[in-house]
């Protein structure tokens, strides 16, 4: 998408005024906003370009524009220059991982006056041992621990009844040769040794297996969310308490957050995401600026601030940028 010189410095100045002050941009307040000594028909020209390049839109009660998705996102892209003022941030004491990551939703959420979102750091999936008790006919728990010690328990239910032995068998199988790996390696493997072993002991297993990444899964589908009533003080929103609502439905369907924190995580830095743009935030009135944290030097989560699409965007990735080293510093010196 080309634009001239004067068009992308139109552009900036209108989105920039727009995320100040909410207001649907006219001709006259963009030439004062923009600096440029230009005629309110030559102004009016370029905005009708922006327009058919849907980069703005004019809502029906307003003569003045304001930024489309497809603005926002030419604006973050290539004309967000953001000042590095110094913002002061509470540090993070290291005590313990959770309370770590409810600081830092609620840091987020008080720095940013919107949302703030912190997903969980990602437990290993690696177990350490396995056992399999009998609790009745064909209904068994499966005892996974991880190297940290930590106990999941499952209950699987079979279709074939086994015994004492088998059990034992089984747990000793996959102690001595899948101890150490990734649950889901595991679930390869035996897919792949199925035939080696025995029928019925092969089954347990795969269930046991299925079971078990289950449980790790859920175990660390933790988002952590601060703040949602700051939504309510938006303008943009105030008015129509029906994209509220559905803002609300997002919290509460966390599994939408994780998979869009999921995405952020497997990128470098901060993320923005602006609303309407993708399958990834699905209300156009909503964005999400997102980075990844580390624990000495492994990317394990993400967070960020989810607020309205007009929002100082350059303010925002500063308190991003600044809570992930936050929780990067007090997670890596933090050792169980």
């Amino acid at each position: 998408m080309m634009l001239d010189e004067r068009a992308k410095l139109l552009l900036k100045a209108l989105v920039e005024r727009y995320i100040a002050d909410g207001q649907p941009v006219g001709s006259r307040t963009l030439s004062r906003a923009s600096g440029l000594e230009l005629s309110p028909a030559t102004i009016r020209n370029v905005m009708s370009d922006l327009e058919a390049l849907g980069l703005i839109a004019s809502p029906h009660t307003s003569a003045g524009r304001i930024p489309t998705a497809r603005g926002y996102r030419l604006f973050v892209d290539t004309m967000l220059t953001a000042q590095r003022e110094q913002l002061t941030a509470p540090s993070l004491a290291a005590d313990q991982p959770q309370r770590v990551i409810a600081n830092a939703a609620q840091l987020l959420s008080n720095l940013s006056h919107f949302v703030g979102v912190v997903m969980a750091p990602r437990r290993s999936s690696v177990f350490r041992h396995i056992e399999f008790l009998r609790l009745s006919e064909r209904r068994y728990l499966v005892i996974i621990v991880s190297p940290a010690g930590d106990v999941q328990n499952r209950v699987v239910f079979t279709e074939h009844e086994y015994t004492q032995q088998q059990l034992i068998e089984a747990s000793n199988f996959l102690n001595a040769h899948y101890a150490g790996l990734e649950i889901e390696q595991v679930r390869e493997r035996l897919r792949g040794e199925v035939d080696s072993l025995r029928g019925e002991i092969a089954n347990l297993m795969q269930t046991a297996v299925d079971a078990s990444s289950e449980a790790l899964t859920q175990a660390q589908d933790e988002v952590v969310i601060s703040g949602e009533r700051n939504l309510l003080a938006v303008s943009d929103f105030s008015s129509d308490m029906g994209q509220l609502r559905r803002a609300f439905d997002l919290f509460e369907q966390k599994t939408q957050l994780m998979r869009l924190l999921d995405v952020s995580s497997q990128a470098e830095g901060v993320r923005i995401f602006i609303g309407g743009e993708s399958q990834v935030v699905p209300f156009e009135e909503l964005s999400v600026v997102s980075a990844p944290y580390e624990v000495d030097g492994q990317v394990v989560g993400t967070l960020g601030v989810i607020g309205p699409t007009r929002m100082p965007y350059d303010r925002m990735i500063q308190i991003v940028d600044i809570t992930s080293k936050l929780v990067s510093n007090a997670l890596s010196h933090h050792k169980p």
